[in-house]
């Protein structure tokens, strides 16, 4: 996530910005569903695990780790905090150090009321057209 940490990827529908620890506590109650844990072959962690798993993807030089934001809210006036904004994430893990156009992309659109609108579809193009940029 080194790679990403001052990044912004901005769309139609979504904004991608770096996971914080100021979204971990959302992200930890979305991982509290266990059909999101199926989903993404995940385990249930405590807070605390969560929050150190987000600075271990910090250190990552292989993996670029986005929350996925509702653009159209997070672009309103006064502009809300991005917490409010989340609905998902989007993982790069880059195969290959040598040639960062060659990688796995995994999306989660976490909160269902945004699911089949194609907020996923763009978050993936969004984080293929920064990773052939690397």
């Amino acid at each position: 996530m080194k790679l990403n940490q001052n990044t912004m990827l901005v769309g139609k529908k979504v904004v991608l910005v770096p996971y914080t620890s100021e979204h971990v506590p959302r992200y930890h109650e979305w991982m509290k569903s266990e059909e999101l844990r199926r989903l993404t072959a995940s385990e249930q962690l405590t807070l605390q695990q969560e929050y150190e798993m987000q600075c271990s993807w910090c250190e990552d030089e292989d993996k670029c780790t986005f929350i996925v934001l509702d653009a159209e809210k997070w672009q309103a006036q006064p502009r809300p905090p991005e917490e409010s904004c989340m609905v998902g994430d989007v993982n790069l893990f880059l195969t290959d150090l040598e040639d960062p156009t060659l990688g796995e992309i995994e999306v989660m659109i976490a909160e269902p009321s945004y699911r089949r609108q194609g907020l996923g579809t763009e978050a993936s193009l969004l984080i293929m057209s920064y990773e052939t940029s690397l």
